[in-house]
């Protein structure tokens, strides 16, 4: 009954604890006070469990992510500070002992070192990392004393930014969960109204009324019409679901991508580090015979210096991080093209060869045919050669692609890679759509062709230049691991560990909590509208509208908290 003051303080009138109140009242008015105590006691078991329930399953989530450390092992000038983890500053260099759980991002100091990511991936697997490598917090040191270097601040950690966006991700509400809301609103006044019909419109057409009995079975109608069921066991299942993919390290930033990636029927994916590897490694390297060909790499190198794109970084492997100090007065990123810079007053242009078509400067065209990734060179306007790339497609793609047609989901690969490259990964991976040499623009512009050609459409990328396409897909999916900043704050799915196969996973448990949820929603109006029918009929007792509320809800409940069990 404080419950239901409080609703009715804030305007909420017609809520299930006004319903549980009159009902307990009236059940007392007529002298039926074992009934009216049921009433009240089960109710209130009810309530506890589902506060229960809801509190284990957002607890569980929360110690299956932060697993942070409260202090961390600071090292300056040698010596070892213990201080809180929180007052870790960048560039701080931490000492990371065997078992230790990493508190901070940063970079790996030492040669190599092995961690285990679960809490991050969802993955058991060790991963090895080496110096300069990413570490991240939530990740755990294996075997031997590794030191770190701090890159990013305690609060703006990725496990500190995952926590964050689960915490929130119950504000987005999934269209079934709004519309059961809005339901309850609407209907728990009209329950109302039919109770006082039930209770005192029989005694214009019945001979021999007795209000008594008629109030009784006006509370049964009372007690079994609360939507408590459905109001606490939906937002429970999406947040099972929630739950169940940050097991399996994968993000949802609301309920409602749920329900929209369960419709999925097309999934456009990019391709470099999302169908591949995204690490290049340099195949073949063909400068003129005239040039100085470690001249030539070393402006490219200049030129690719500041550049953190997975083929800048396999040009700095090869060259080496140290270059001549060449006076470098302008570097410009042309999107979907590659570099121009101004490097040792030689004006260098590296990049495919739209980029030499741009600036008219002729080349042979045979590389137009090389099934590698192709950076072409020109110096003072003059072609100078080229830089072959190769990229190797991931393990679990094919697995992938494979789940996703089981699902009966269309595949489709946009890239802005030579034509020949996107046809041999589509063509090994045994998808048919794809389309190469594609701007930024041109990759909008063929997403809202795929769009217009299908009911719902997700996005799979993880560049900088995916963004739009992200924003612009019913359901965007980022890669977590390689993928940019931009690609991730914009997507509405993040995979932690770039595993593609990870999608038809996500997918799967769409579907599994839309199902579960709807099984829930079926229960409770089966049982619910039997039961109303026997109480307005005077057939069902209080006992059986205490099982049709408490009960129904009970069972939900259980069968939403199910998905966090399943194994996908």
């Amino acid at each position: 009954m404080k419950d239901a003051w409080k609703s009715i303080k804030k305007g909420d009138f017609f809520s299930e604890f006004l319903l549980m109140s009159i009902a307990t009242l009236g059940a007392f008015a007529i002298g039926e006070y074992p009934e009216g105590v049921a009433v009240m006691l089960f109710y209130s078991v009810g309530e506890v469990l589902q506060s229960l329930a809801v509190s284990r399953a957002k607890l569980n989530i929360k110690t299956l992510l932060d697993q942070r450390p409260e202090t961390v092992t600071r090292i300056e000038n040698n010596v070892q500070t213990s201080i809180n983890a929180a007052e870790a500053c960048i560039d701080d260099i931490l000492l990371l002992k065997p078992g230790e759980k990493v508190a901070l991002d940063g970079e790996l100091m030492d040669e190599k070192a092995s961690f285990n990511t679960a809490a991050l991936t969802g993955e058991s697997k060790p991963s090895t990392k080496r110096k300069g490598d990413s570490v991240l917090a939530g990740m755990i040191n294996l075997e031997t004393a590794s030191t770190m270097r701090v890159t990013t601040a305690y609060k703006d950690s990725k496990l500190s930014k995952i926590l964050d966006l689960i915490q929130h991700a119950s504000a987005q509400k999934a269209p079934t969960e709004l519309f059961i809301r809005k339901f309850a609103k609407i209907y728990t006044p009209i329950v109302v109204g039919l109770a006082v019909l039930i209770c005192l419109a029989p005694a214009l057409f019945v001979s021999h009324y007795v209000f008594s009995e008629w109030l009784y079975r006006a509370l049964i109608f009372l007690v079994i019409s609360c939507p408590c069921a459905l109001v606490i066991s939906i937002p429970l299942g999406y947040f099972g679901g929630i739950g169940a993919a940050s097991k399996n390290g994968i993000l949802f930033k609301g309920s409602n991508y749920l329900d929209s990636l369960a419709n999925i029927r097309h999934v456009v994916l990019d391709k470099t580090g999302t169908l591949t590897q995204g690490v290049f490694s340099i195949q073949d390297i063909q400068i003129k015979k005239e040039l100085d060909k470690e001249y030539i790499l070393h402006l490219v190198n200049m030129a690719e210096s500041n550049s953190t794109h997975p083929i800048a970084t396999a040009i700095r492997e090869y060259v080496g991080q140290e270059a001549p100090s060449y006076s470098v007065t302008h570097i410009e990123e042309i999107a979907g093209h590659g570099l121009r810079a101004l490097i040792d007053g030689r004006q260098l242009l590296v990049g495919n060869t739209k980029l030499l078509d741009k600036f008219g400067i002729s080349y042979d065209t045979e590389i137009k045919d090389i099934v590698y990734t192709t950076m072409a060179i020109a110096v003072d306007n003059e072609y100078a050669g080229y830089i072959t790339i190769a990229d190797q497609i991931k393990p679990e793609a094919k697995e992938a692609i494979q789940a996703l047609k089981s699902h009966h989901i269309d595949c489709t690969v946009l890239s802005g890679d030579k034509n020949a490259i996107v046809r041999h990964v589509a063509e090994s991976l045994g998808i048919t759509n794809y389309f190469g040499d594609l701007l930024p623009e041109d990759k909008v512009t063929k997403f809202k062709a795929i769009k217009q050609s299908t009911t719902s459409v997700a996005f799979v990328g993880d560049g900088f230049n995916d963004a739009p396409v992200l924003a612009l897909s019913d359901v965007g999916i980022a890669m977590g691991g390689l993928g940019s900043d931009a690609s991730i704050q914009t997507a509405d799915v993040v995979i932690q560990d770039d595993n593609i196969a990870k999608i038809p996973m996500a997918i799967k448990i769409g579907r599994e909590t839309k199902k579960i949820v709807w099984q829930n929603i079926t229960l409770a109006f089966i049982v619910k509208g039997a039961v109303l029918l026997l109480g307005a009929g005077g057939i069902a007792t209080m006992w059986e509208a205490v099982f049709a509320d408490v009960g129904v809800s009970l069972l939900a409940i259980l069968n939403a908290i199910r998905i966090q069990r399943k194994v996908f």
